[in-house]
């Protein structure tokens, strides 16, 4: 079985064209099959984005982009300088290919993990890859602090089926963790890294 967190090149290309409204801002993202979420925008994704503080400001990464539309939002309305990652490459086309329809500038790259990552940042935000398993998961969240500058913060958006309030928990153990809001079901967490 194909997973959007896997890099499957010989997968049959379906490219469409998705119109998105968030916070009132219009995008325009182009999806494809073997990516995360390619009928739109999901629930998850946009309830981070619409629950992100007015103060999100210098070095951004978004990571597990996918077709991109954390890091374009986030450049778009906080012109913040923003890294995106992922290991899809047909992710990573698309990201680019959307940032420059929705005319930002963004800097867009591959990387397993945080291979490919040589700095550190103000905010890490994303809608994790959960279907990775535990572990991997464990090791995205976990070693982002060796990639957040002092007093960073990571954002992220779990559903409470998928074990948030497990995450939280032991989020706490490395973090300053906390619940930010709930919605439907999807948790948004915020954890600092002093």
């Amino acid at each position: 079985m194909n997973h959007y967190f896997t890099d499957n090149t010989d997968l049959k290309h379906n490219i469409c064209e998705k119109k998105v409204s968030i916070n009132g801002h219009d995008f325009v993202f182009f999806t494809d099959n073997g990516v995360f979420s390619k009928n739109g925008l999901d629930f998850g994704t946009r309830s981070l984005l619409e629950s992100l503080p007015d103060y999100i400001r210098g070095d951004v990464l978004d990571f597990g982009c996918g077709y991109g539309p954390i890091g374009i939002y986030l450049k778009k309305i906080f012109n913040c300088n923003v890294d995106m990652i992922d290991i899809n490459n047909r992710s990573i086309e698309l990201a680019i290919k959307n940032a420059l329809q929705n005319n930002v500038n963004v800097n867009v790259f591959n990387s397993n993990i945080y291979e490919n990552v040589t700095k550190k940042y103000d905010f890490i935000i994303t809608n994790p890859p959960i279907r990775v398993g535990k572990k991997i998961l464990y090791q995205i969240l976990f070693d982002a602090k060796d990639h957040l500058k002092d007093g960073g913060q990571i954002w992220l958006v779990i559903n409470k089926d998928q074990g948030a309030k497990s995450l939280l928990k032991d989020l706490n153990k490395q973090y300053k963790a906390e619940l930010v809001c709930k919605n439907k079901g999807f948790y948004i967490i915020c954890a600092q890294y002093n």
